[in-house]
């Protein structure tokens, strides 16, 4: 289980476009988004860069608080359950949603992970992490879970087994009476619960034990984030009553102070309550997002423009804005760049090298997935089905005779 020093920030694939009666794109999922990767990134840039390379100077103003992330994976879990349904509707359309997701988030994740990976090995300081081919195989089959001498070379990417797994699940469930009605409220609340009532055997075993393992491979200290998230949109369409919503969000919230905490020997329990309110602050804003008004109305034409341009290429952001953003930083640092200008290089390192692997990976990889599986396994889905099901024929034998 993550504590202070070792959160990374999580890495989602954009959500669909959601558009207003009128037919415009809603604005506020966007400026949701763009907040918390801010978060994310202010989070790395003044508190995790210097306290893990010990080189990096202190920042003058430090955001030491786990939230970006955290309301990201709300944020990824309310599309998931609104896309899976309308992904579903038609025949083998859920497993085109499922495939849509991994189009987005495998491409851009493979090569910003050799390119994370040549920047520690090439481009950082002495002293750093040196990771060696070994290390890259294990990063690309997602293994750091699995074998504690495996070594990250971008801490942001634990989470990508967890989001796939929650991809896999939705897709899983749609399909089955868990995805609706009575089997989904059961499922909600066993995911709230179970992760609890296994909190105190997890966080008193050793880290590299294999219950820790496989605990933290499946990502059952994040489950809650994944059920606020659901709840919002279960809500906002009408599927949950006001005193169940409030009920679900209220024990989510109590989960995450208790997954978050530090039991310490010496100095006892430890919860940062600051980030516990502002998850809750950021899931009050998307329920408001869901159930009120586009926020455009507040936001010039300008901003507009600006805040969904960010909102496209954030997943792109989480891949490369921390590993190499901490390259940039400490190089800049050998030249004489202060602390805070250290921060604004590496948001703008971020964005630059975001765009650039929405650009040139996301986007076209993506499209020439999705036109694959049109043409191969979709096509020939189809023809399996049709095989299998037999062409009714007309019974000549009863034919009315003219």
């Amino acid at each position: 289980m993550p504590d202070a020093a070792t959160e990374r920030a999580l890495p989602v694939a954009p959500p669909t476009t959601v558009r207003t009666a009128s037919g415009s794109r809603k604005l506020s999922w966007d400026v949701l988004r763009v907040g918390f990767v801010l978060l994310v990134i202010l989070y790395h840039s003044t508190f995790i860069g210097p306290l893990v390379y010990h080189d990096i100077l202190p920042k003058n103003l430090v955001f030491p608080h786990q939230v970006g992330a955290s309301l990201l994976l709300v944020l990824s879990a309310y599309f998931v359950a609104a896309t899976v349904r309308r992904g579903g509707a038609r025949r083998g359309g859920t497993a085109r949603w499922w495939w849509g997701k991994i189009a987005r988030l495998l491409p851009a994740f493979f090569v910003a992970t050799i390119n994370a990976w040549l920047f520690l090995r090439y481009l950082a300081p002495d002293g750093w992490y040196y990771p060696g081919k070994r290390d890259l195989v294990a990063n690309l089959l997602m293994l750091w879970h699995w074998d504690a001498s495996w070594g990250f070379v971008d801490g942001s990417y634990w989470t990508i087994p967890v989001q796939l797994l929650a991809f896999c699940l939705a897709a899983v469930m749609w399909r089955s009476p868990l995805g609706r009605g009575v089997g989904l409220r059961v499922v909600i609340w066993a995911a709230l619960l179970v992760p609890a009532l296994q909190w105190h055997h997890l966080a008193t075993r050793a880290p590299g034990s294999y219950y820790a393992m496989v605990v933290d491979g499946a990502g059952i200290f994040r489950w809650h984030l994944f059920v606020a998230g659901v709840a919002v949109w279960m809500w906002s369409t009408g599927r949950l009553r006001r005193w169940h919503f409030v009920a679900i969000e209220v024990v989510a919230l109590a989960e995450h102070a208790l997954q978050t905490s530090i039991v310490d020997p010496t100095t006892g329990w430890s919860t940062d309550w600051t980030a516990v309110a502002l998850i809750a602050l950021g899931v009050l804003a998307m329920t408001a997002a869901a159930a009120g008004p586009d926020w455009d109305r507040w936001i010039p034409p300008v901003g507009r423009r600006a805040i969904t341009w960010l909102a496209g290429i954030s997943y792109g952001v989480f891949l490369t804005h921390q590993t190499v953003g901490y390259v940039v930083m400490r190089r800049a640092q050998q030249l004489g760049v202060g602390p805070t200008l250290q921060t604004v290089l590496m948001v703008l390192t971020g964005v630059l090298a975001g765009w650039l692997l929405t650009r040139v990976v996301e986007r076209p990889g993506h499209r020439w997935l999705m036109r694959w599986w049109d043409r191969v396994p979709a096509r020939y889905g189809r023809v399996a089905v049709e095989a299998a099901v037999p062409v009714a024929t007309p019974d000549r034998s009863q034919a009315t005779r003219s």
